[in-house]
């Protein structure tokens, strides 16, 4: 495997690492806000509070590892999504900016009403965020993002059917998988009420997922042909495969309230998603006009980023799994018995 080729796959999966882990902290922000009113959503926000404060800054090291990664080593690739579909990644940012400074805030706030207000920034940039991140993607799939300066149109590159479809894929697979850790997360934390309310979230949204996936393709038949290609055949239908697999096995896991592998599970389900856009557009990095060897950056850049990517395996890895641990074995949460709310009487 070349230098090229690995940094392409480290790429792939560093994508598919932050739409677990950040798409987790998006799908609690989603629920967050459909929670409810000021005081009939209050059961869940505390759970949300609870379940994402030890974490959620540290699933943003994989954007930040996913921008340089393709910056250093796909320079032309950065340079015409940037500037193609800039509204979309500005209307991204901004909502990634809006949604942590609102979580962050809200934490130490005592009233009610005032919550209620930095929960809603909260939630709606939750929800917003993952839809224009998944439309940027969705504009690089269809070929809608050509290589160059300014070269694609601004609107039309993340307004399009294959686009929208993308981001609303984001959306409810940050839904499944926000409801599938909470549902854990309501389990250790001993709140059966809310245990029973994110299960059945858990499982509609893994059912929705998976009518997207199948009404998906016509649409991407119809706008995309290539990647429709790519998706019913290879790789690409391998993956996509394991993912539907994934996606019924989780629901089933969940609702019959079996929790054992039910973090693992929906975390392979969602990464195979994105493995299977990703192996389906190969070779292909700007379809169809720029291959991932002609997007790569200089042969000494590559080679020296395949070290630098070694490295931040050997020295971050073990830390942010050591991360993940703690918080799942409830030593990084503080006592919460006076402030975990159930989920009220009768809530659906």
């Amino acid at each position: 495997m070349s230098a090229t080729d690995l940094v392409a796959v480290v790429l792939l999966l560093l994508l598919a690492a932050y739409t677990c882990g950040g798409g987790a902290d998006f799908g609690a922000g989603i629920w967050d806000l459909l929670a409810g009113g000021r005081y009939r959503g209050e059961g869940p926000r505390s759970l949300v509070d609870y379940a994402m404060a030890p974490v959620w800054e540290a699933n943003n090291v994989w954007l930040v590892f996913v921008l340089v990664v393709t910056w250093t080593g796909f320079p032309v690739v950065f340079e015409a999504v940037m500037s193609t579909t800039w509204a979309a990644v500005v209307l991204a940012a901004l909502g990634l900016v809006l949604r942590g400074a609102a979580f962050a805030v809200r934490k130490p706030s005592t009233g009610v009403v005032r919550r209620w207000r930095l929960g809603l920034v909260f939630g709606v940039a939750s929800l917003l965020t993952p839809y224009f991140l998944g439309s940027v993607l969705g504009g690089v799939a269809s070929g809608r993002v050509p290589p160059g300066n300014r070269q694609g149109d601004p609107v039309t590159s993340w307004l399009n059917p294959t686009s929208a479809l993308f981001g609303m894929v984001g959306v409810v697979a940050a839904a499944f998988i926000g409801a599938t850790f909470l549902v854990s997360d309501a389990r250790r934390f001993g709140t059966p009420d809310l245990e029973i309310y994110f299960r059945r979230r858990s499982v509609a949204s893994a059912g929705l997922l998976v009518l997207l996936m199948g009404v998906g393709l016509p649409v991407v038949h119809h706008d995309a042909k290539r990647l429709y290609d790519g998706l019913t055949a290879g790789w690409g239908l391998t993956f996509a495969v394991i993912a539907g697999v994934g996606l019924v096995a989780t629901a089933l896991l969940v609702n019959r309230n079996h929790l054992r592998g039910t973090r693992v599970l929906p975390t392979a389900a969602v990464a195979a998603l994105v493995l299977a856009w990703g192996f389906a557009q190969r070779p292909f990095a700007l379809p169809t006009s720029l291959t991932i060897d002609q997007a790569a950056g200089d042969p000494t850049t590559m080679r020296w980023l395949v070290g630098v990517i070694a490295v931040a395996v050997v020295l971050i890895g073990p830390a942010l799994a050591l991360l993940y641990r703690l918080d799942t074995t409830e030593r990084l949460t503080a006592d919460h018995d006076e402030d975990l709310v159930e989920a009220p009487a009768g809530t659906p």
